[in-house]
């Protein structure tokens, strides 16, 4: 083995910890009949409530048959309903006016999730003008609900449609909103130009401000975390080294993941050395590293023996790491050993997840193997293991293209049983279909489903389903769905100022 085993190998952990806020009441009955709710009882009421919010025809409506409803509504439960709004894809001004109703309450305090769920559902439908009002009513009623995570929210919906000049003026704006505003807003906003703009964008801008903010360990971080040219990233370590802050496990793996996408394995393996040489264990993360490095340069093999002799150096592989190895094979061609190493995952307790089967998925659909992608999918629903929407996209694009109308209804049912995938990317594949097929029947099926779950079908399949409904005269199915269909057409309310929905 190449690697010089650690003196004293570990795996870092990291724990979390929520914070708990008030909720509407503090009735030991209410409570208590809350707690005991089951798992299925809980997603009904969910459901119940997410249903109510999305077909809601005004601010009142909503309210009343909230009221109706006689649902509790715990911070838990408002959590999860935003969640949803927010992986489904729901009406942003729906939840807004959902998340006022409950904002106004006499006693009540949202949670910092709901707030940064709710601001990331409207800064994902560019309703910039409602996040800051937001942000500004909640300061009002509790400023420590605003935290440096929900800046980093602001930010990246902002910067994900705007340019750097504006995601930097609305850092600056950001100021009113945080009493402390120091060098971990600075991070955040270094994060943010990493993943939603360049990392050429994230040094100038570090290069500007540095002087304005001190930079830590977490800022550095950070920055080499997504270089994809080594020698910039040897920059940036270097800098730090000069300013007297001591590289950690963090900096050390960001360090070897770059050389490692370099395919710069010799320059890896030194970083690697050095670790131990510091006292610094390596964990899972770094051994993935090297593990997709040895894919890159085409060696699988060597990257499965790294797998196996984890466990001598401290570590257990996770599902990242079986992922990494998994990866090499499907890039190699070589299934045989991939289905290998997803059947010893499963044995030894590592559940795949979607990410796992997309890298078959993946290979499948540039392959244009629909049989091999039927089968994996049910194995994944067998196991548990819900699609994602990338899932959904590879599988229904592969059926669109052999006409496969029994698989693909499939698929959808399932999506509308289980509720997985973003139904308005899958829908206009699925929709495109029906349509090619002659499917009326099961169109206008789909198109109900779609409805009832709160989400609106694109204007393009609606137009395509109407053409051909009013052709097979079909005009009474025709007129039923645009009824339904009137729910999505913005009302007055869903046009005024975000302040005065619940507040006049």
């Amino acid at each position: 083995m190449f690697l010089v085993k650690p003196l004293s190998a570990r795996c870092c952990s990291t724990s979390t910890s929520t914070r708990n806020l008030s909720c509407l009441t503090s009735s030991r009955t209410l409570k208590s009949l809350h707690s005991n709710l089951n798992g299925d009882d809980e997603e009904q009421e969910v459901q119940r409530v997410y249903s109510i919010i999305m077909t809601a025809s005004s601010p009142a409506n909503m309210a009343q048959s909230l009221t109706n409803a006689g649902v509790f509504l715990s911070n838990d439960l408002i959590d999860k309903v935003l969640k949803r709004v927010r992986f489904s894809h729901g009406n942003p001004l729906l939840a807004l006016q959902f998340f006022y109703f409950t904002h106004q309450r006499q006693g009540f305090y949202h949670t910092p999730f709901s707030l940064d769920t709710m601001l990331y559902t409207l800064g994902r439908s560019r309703k910039f003008s409602l996040m800051w009002d937001l942000l500004a009513d909640v300061k009002k009623k509790d400023s420590t609900l605003i935290t440096p995570k929900t800046l980093q929210v602001v930010l990246a919906r902002i910067a994900n449609v705007c340019s750097v000049r504006e995601t930097v003026d609305s850092f600056s704006k950001f100021k009113q909103f945080l009493p402390e505003f120091g060098t971990p807003c600075f991070n955040g906003l270094l994060r943010t130009l990493c993943q939603e703009k360049s990392m050429s964008d994230a040094r100038n801008v570090y290069h500007s401000l540095k002087h304005k903010f001190k930079p830590d360990l977490q800022t550095f971080n950070v920055l080499l975390s997504g270089w994809k040219s080594s020698e910039e990233a040897e920059e940036f370590f270097e800098e730090m080294r000069n300013m007297g802050v001591q590289p950690d496990i963090v900096s050390y793996n960001s360090l070897i993941d770059v050389y490692c996408k370099d395919k710069r394995l010799d320059k890896a393996y030194s970083v690697y050395s050095k670790m131990l040489e510091e006292d610094v264990s390596p964990d899972v993360i770094t051994y993935t590293s090297i593990i997709g490095g040895l894919g890159l340069v085409g060696q699988p093999d060597k990257a499965v023996r790294i797998l196996k002799e984890m466990h001598e150096y401290g570590c257990y592989p996770d599902v990242a790491a079986y992922n990494a190895t998994i990866r090499n094979f499907c890039i190699a061609k070589r299934f045989g050993e991939a289905y290998r190493l997803l059947d010893e995952m499963v044995n030894k307790d590592v559940m795949p997840n979607a990410t796992t089967y997309n890298l078959f998925f993946r290979c499948f659909y540039w392959s244009n193997d629909l049989g091999s992608s039927w089968s994996l999918y049910q194995r994944m629903m067998r196991t548990g293991c819900l699609p994602n929407t990338q899932t959904c996209m590879f599988l229904i694009r592969l059926m669109k293209r052999q006409e496969k109308v029994e698989m693909a209804l499939a698929l959808w049912d399932d999506m509308i049983e289980k509720d997985f995938g973003a139904y308005v990317l899958v829908s206009d594949v699925l929709f495109d279909l029906l349509c090619d097929m002659g499917k009326l029947e099961e169109l206008e099926r789909c198109f109900l489903q779609m409805i009832a779950k709160g989400q609106k079908p694109s204007n393009v399949s609606f137009k395509r389903l109407k053409v051909l409904m009013e052709l097979a005269n079909r005009h009474q199915a025709l007129q039923n769905i645009s009824e339904k269909m009137l729910i999505f057409v913005p009302s007055s309310a869903e046009k005024v100022d975000s302040t005065t929905m619940f507040l006049n």
